[in-house]
Formats: structure tokens, sequence, C-alpha cells
């Protein structure tokens, strides 16, 4: 099968585009032919390499996918061959106390595909069964493909972790990468006030279009988090939604008000600084970790998807033989949305 690999940790130049085997399909798998992939941080991530990060080389990033099944493993009775599909990236046993709890995304022996395991920048992967949804009738696989994860992270972030709750105001940071994308609709839906930090005025026309109902141009004020302040009427954000990390992590904390969550989802610009912990005791605040999502949580948010009530923001498509330069794009902080790869 055509795919994009790595035998080596580096840069861009690292990819290459050729033939690998297909995977073959074991007990309670199925076999997904793909037709889009989409194109996350973490793919970045891992293709430059991290400490104590061991992976079979060659190895096929990408967490994200769509596609029709191609052949079912032993003991999978559905669903039929042909059918279409939206692969759910998290991989878990589904055996283990997490598992069986309903937290699979805590499990003991959780992956997620295209990080330790060989992922979707190919035209097919083998996913366990439970891991695939059938995807209706009129929803495009890129927009399928580009939903997964990034409607996942949100919902598990707002809804089941933070239990945001109506007329609660919520702050993101970021205004036009996937899951602050995401984020904003599946705030609005849930009934709160959503505000926005960014840094361009097309970004943040961009999170007004989906339903921003303020937002806060963090070139114009290095201090957004007093611009934040003002805005919720000097009482702060119920909720903070910040996957940045180490440039934003302390105006987050003095942006939430007495009792506030601070949802941290993510660390584009750094996992590791410095918290000044007089705002966390000083304000009572809730540190909530949240990582991808449950099997429920991905039912039930790409359920809204395919209703409409949610929608992935497209930026640009690639063919899969481009993923070098589509990463590199995505790289560049230019995006508006997501970027996706035309497979097949």
């Amino acid at each position: 099968m055509r795919n994009v690999h790595f035998h080596r940790h580096g840069g861009p130049e690292v990819l290459e585009y050729h033939e690998l085997p297909e995977p073959s399909v074991g007990p309670g798998e199925v076999l997904v032919r793909l037709k889009a992939a989409a194109l996350n941080r973490s793919d970045l991530w891992v293709r430059e390499g991290w400490v104590g990060l061991k992976l079979e080389m060659p190895h096929i990033p990408g967490g994200d996918g769509a596609g029709v099944i191609g052949s079912l493993g032993a003991g999978v009775e559905g669903p039929a061959e042909g059918s279409r599909v939206v692969v759910n990236g998290n991989l878990s046993c589904g055996h283990c106390e997490f598992c069986l709890a309903g937290q699979d995304n805590l499990c003991r022996d959780w992956h997620l595909l295209g990080e330790t395991v060989r992922g979707t920048y190919a035209e097919a992967v083998a996913v366990p069964v439970r891991n695939v949804l059938p995807l209706p009738e009129g929803v495009d696989d890129h927009a399928a493909a580009a939903a997964g994860l990034v409607f996942l992270t949100a919902w598990h972030s707002l809804i089941t972790r933070g239990r945001l709750q109506p007329g609660e105001t919520v702050l993101i940071i970021g205004a036009s990468g996937g899951v602050n994308t995401a984020s904003i609709q599946v705030a609005k839906l849930a009934g709160a006030r959503v505000l926005v930090v960014g840094s361009k005025p097309d970004k943040l026309q961009l999170a007004e279009s989906l339903g921003a109902d303020g937002v806060i141009d963090r070139s114009l004020d290095e201090n957004w988090s007093k611009a934040a302040f003002e805005a919720t009427g000097r009482r702060g954000a119920d909720v903070v939604v910040d996957n940045v990390g180490a440039a934003t992590f302390a105006m987050s904390l003095r942006a939430a008000r007495k009792g506030g969550r601070i949802l941290t989802v993510g660390n584009t610009t750094g996992p590791k600084f410095e918290i000044d912990n007089r705002y966390i005791f000083g304000k009572h605040l809730s540190v909530l970790g949240s990582t991808m999502g449950t099997h429920r949580d991905f039912a039930r948010v790409m359920n809204l998807v395919f209703e409409g009530k949610l929608r992935p923001v497209l930026d640009r498509t690639y063919p899969l033989s481009q993923a070098r330069s589509a990463q590199e794009y995505l790289a560049s902080g230019q995006q508006m949305g997501k970027v996706t790869l035309a497979i097949g």
C-alpha cells in the first residue's frame, strides 16, 4: 500500500512516500481503506520525537481518518464490507478496570493512532471494530476525518471533564486551530458565552463566524488576561480552555474567576513552565487535565457533527504524496481550521 512514513526522527525532510505491506487484520479488528486523513499537531511532535518515545520503524503518522471497510477480522460480524466509516484514533485494551468503567481514555494500555502505533497517512489501517463509527450518506470523508480528534478533545474537556453549564462564560486561548474552533462550537451548543483570544484579524473573524460572543486581539494588548477580566464584567471566566501551555498558562490563571476551572488540553508552546500557586489556592481554582475522550464521547459528538449541529472547519487539502508540504503548512501556524490529506 502507498503511505507516508519516516525511518528516523527529524524535520519534514524525513517523510517518505513509498510502499509498505498492507496491515494484517487481527481478531476483533477491521481493515479501513482510507479516503481521507487529517493532520494534527501531534503528527509534528511524533515526527520530531521526544525523550523516551520508542516506535516501530518505519513509522506512519496520523490519528484521524475516514474511508470504507475493506475486510473483517475473526469474530467481527459487522459493519459490512464497503460501508463508510470514520475512525476513532483512541486505542484501548477493552478489559482493564478503566475500560470496563467506560473510561477507556484512561486505559492502562492506551495508545493514540499515529503516535505510538502506525496511523492514517496510508491507503489502509487496521483498528479494533469498536474504533469505527458508521458514516451517514451526505457526510464528506474529509469533514469526518477532520472532526474526529478535535471535536472529541473539545467535548470531553468541556462537557465530560469541565461540566460546562448554560450561562457560564468560557475563555478559549487561540482562535483558528482545530481544537479551538471545535471548542467554540461545543461551548456555544452547551449554552455558554464564549470569549476568544487570538492574534490576527482573519483568525478572530473566523472565531466570530463560529459563534464567539467576543474576541480579544493579543497582538494589540499583550496583557490579554486584563482584557478578558474586563470583558467578563471584572468577574473572570468560569472556564478557561488552554491548549497552548508555556506561553499562556500564567495569564489563563489570572483570567479565571474565583472558583473557576482551567482546562489544560495541550501544550503547543511547550509543556514546562512556572506556576504562581497563589492564583490557584487564592482563587480556589481547579486545574483539570483532559486527553482525547471515551468511545461514548466520540459517538455523541460525532453524531452532532453528522446532524450538522457542529461543523469542522476545513482549510485546505493535499494529496497523500504531498504530506510533507501539508506538515510544513501546519507548522507555519497559518492554517484556518483543519488540514487534510486526500487518499486513493
